[in-house]
């Protein structure tokens, strides 16, 4: 992989492989580590900084088991982290800070046997200096129960939201207030946002052929038709393929008809 636009370091291409695989994304695929280094590639991001995560995730595939049930398959998809909306904020010279998190009400309740306490929501403001100088705050409210990640096949927070409940749940917020006051930085959700989640890939439908025939071209259509077009032609304005092709758009020619128009040309015409 190119990695001429990534940031310098005192690294080659192998050596920086190598470390990202070895310290930073462990364990992770090296097709994986190649999407990571390619987003930071087109992004002008250093890598060392871990900007973004490889998140696992289950993605629908489009396909149906024997019971008509959709197939799920596990891929690593690369999804920026909070530090990332941090940074590009930060770039733009407009970044004014962001608030403490404030917390909602502690709710205690269990979530497939496990006894779980978590903030029922939490606020964060994010604040930017316009262009007349004054300071535009942006705020978000993410609740917990819409937002937490959890166990595979089961309605318990996983490891790090059982852990972190109100950590968790505040980057959430901070990144959509962060997206509300700078929209240019890019509106994906971050890793933290989709953990746990599942991404739809189900290919779209096919499109139905929408295009309506007009039989402008039976034969008293054509003949009403034939001078005009005969002028076109014969002037030069279009060629007899280009007639052809642009009437087809309308409605189908029988070989007879491509004949004429193709003699009103004038070397076929001289012949």
């Amino acid at each position: 992989m190119k990695t001429e636009n990534l940031p310098q370091t005192a690294l080659s291409e192998d050596e920086l492989f190598n470390v990202l695989s070895s310290s930073l994304y462990v364990g992770a695929q090296e097709e994986s580590i190649k999407l990571v280094l390619g987003y930071c590639q087109a992004a002008g991001l250093d890598p060392m900084q871990k900007p973004v995560h490889i998140v696992p995730m289950y993605c629908a595939t489009g396909k149906k088991d024997a019971n008509g049930y959709d197939v799920k398959a596990m891929r690593d998809v690369v999804m920026p982290g909070i530090g990332l909306y941090r940074i590009q904020a930060a770039r733009t010279g407009n970044y004014a800070g962001a608030t403490e998190p404030e917390y909602g009400d502690d709710v205690t309740e269990m979530l497939d046997n496990v006894k779980v306490t978590y903030p029922k929501w939490c606020k964060v403001t994010v604040k930017r200096q316009l262009a007349n100088g004054d300071i535009a705050e942006f705020t978000s409210i993410e609740f917990w129960k819409e937002n937490y990640a959890t166990k595979s096949k089961s309605t318990a927070p996983n490891a790090m939201w059982l852990k972190r409940p109100y950590g968790q749940i505040a980057k959430c917020a901070e990144a959509q207030a962060l997206r509300k006051a700078f929209p240019e930085i890019g509106s994906q959700p971050t890793a933290d946002e989709m953990e746990g989640k599942e991404l739809d890939v189900t290919p779209p439908p096919a499109k139905k052929e929408t295009r309506q025939i007009v039989e402008f071209c039976s034969d008293q259509k054509f003949i009403e038709n034939s001078k005009k077009w005969e002028e076109i032609v014969s002037s030069g304005k279009k060629s007899a393929d280009d007639l052809i092709a642009f009437i087809r758009t309308k409605a189908e020619l029988t070989e007879t008809q491509k004949e004429e128009i193709k003699s009103w040309e004038v070397g076929n015409a001289d012949a």
